[in-house]
């Protein structure tokens, strides 16, 4: 793929999610979502094998038909109100669809089957990508919709989304589909504050979209991919592992690092407006997210791998990847608790 074609893909990627962003019009924030559907494919098939087009071919059938249940619910909107703006639809089955829709686009249970097999069969940059930028789009109009959004759908998927994305990661050896997981069990957080404070929601998703991409760059550096390649990250570049540590349990939502944050706000406002059982609820279910974060944690750095050699760092050539920006986005995902008054303060 030549220089011109993949800046216009990534310029119609960035120009979609602007347009969703920025309009108030149901028909061109469709349109914007069908853009960034539309360039993302050719960036999951980047590298063409069988696997990325099986993994592209999946991520369209879903997208499409997520598209025409927002087309048909705009449509209906549309006609009942004669406006193309956001606002109250009467009827609770528009709402509901509309719901469905998004939820299907973002990878919600229980429609979460296609994230971890999409972004298993993709590289690592595109699968970032799939698993951070992707979901800015879906989660903004969500945020537009929160007041009319029916409350007993959201916290069913909110707390299925947790307990699948911890269930699902427990006995995986790919990091993708770890990481893939992850992202559904972070979005069920996201998904569970929304009727309460949508504000909260948006520094949820900031948060993670940090720590997912500092996650996704270090495990790029030494094209890491499994569980197993990854216990040999140690014998090569012992600080990077240790990097990886950190990210991993800032992922995990442990204390003092970043990830404690939304959690424990999410937790606050949750618990201020009389709801004690689904903080609790969701708390016990972040703790199988914490093993499999914690399974690699202790393969990678509180494990050697055996080695023959008197030495216990391999020798092996300078790593050429470079990763820009790499070092301030690991500092954001994992020293970040200190400012948490100043983001209260802020939503």
């Amino acid at each position: 793929m030549n220089l011109i074609a993949i800046n216009l893909i990534y310029f119609t990627l960035f120009l979609g999610t602007m347009i969703v962003l920025l309009s108030p019009h149901w028909l061109l924030m469709w349109i914007g979502l069908e853009m960034n559907m539309l360039a993302i494919i050719p960036i999951l098939m980047n590298k063409t094998n069988p696997r990325s087009t099986e993994a592209a071919t999946k991520y369209f059938l879903i997208q499409a038909t997520a598209s025409m249940m927002l087309l048909m619910s705009i449509m209906i909107t549309m006609m009942y109100s004669g406006q193309w703006s956001i606002f109250n639809p009467q009827d609770k089955m528009i709402t509901f669809f509309l719901t469905l829709s998004l939820m299907m686009k973002l990878g919600l249970a229980p429609f979460h089957f296609w994230v971890p097999e999409v972004t298993q069969g993709v590289n690592l940059l595109s699968g970032m990508i799939l698993l951070t930028w992707q979901k800015i789009a879906p989660l903004s109009i969500l945020f537009q919709l929160s007041p009319m959004i029916n409350q007993p759908l959201i916290l069913s998927s909110a707390i299925l989304s947790v307990l699948l994305g911890g269930w699902g990661g427990l006995n995986q050896t790919q990091l993708r589909k770890i990481l893939a997981y992850s992202s559904i069990a972070h979005l069920g957080w996201m998904l569970a504050i929304l009727n309460y404070k949508p504000s909260i929601m948006l520094l949820n998703l900031l948060i993670y979209i940090t720590l997912t991409i500092s996650m996704f760059l270090t495990l790029h550096i030494n094209n890491n991919k499994t569980t197993l390649s990854l216990s040999h990250t140690w014998n090569m570049s012992p600080l990077l592992t240790s990097t990886i540590l950190i990210t991993l349990l800032s992922l995990g939502g442990l204390p003092p690092l970043t990830g404690f944050v939304p959690k424990w706000i999410i937790i606050q406002e949750m618990v201020k407006n009389n709801n004690i059982i689904m903080p609790t609820l969701l708390s016990m279910a972040a703790l199988l997210n914490l093993y499999f974060y914690m399974r690699l944690v202790y393969s990678s750095s509180l494990t050697l791998f055996p080695s023959m050699n008197n030495m216990k760092i391999k020798w092996h050539f300078q790593n050429t990847k470079k990763i820009f920006l790499l070092s301030p986005i690991i500092i954001l995902s994992t020293m970040s608790l200190p400012l948490t008054p100043l983001m209260m303060i802020l939503d």
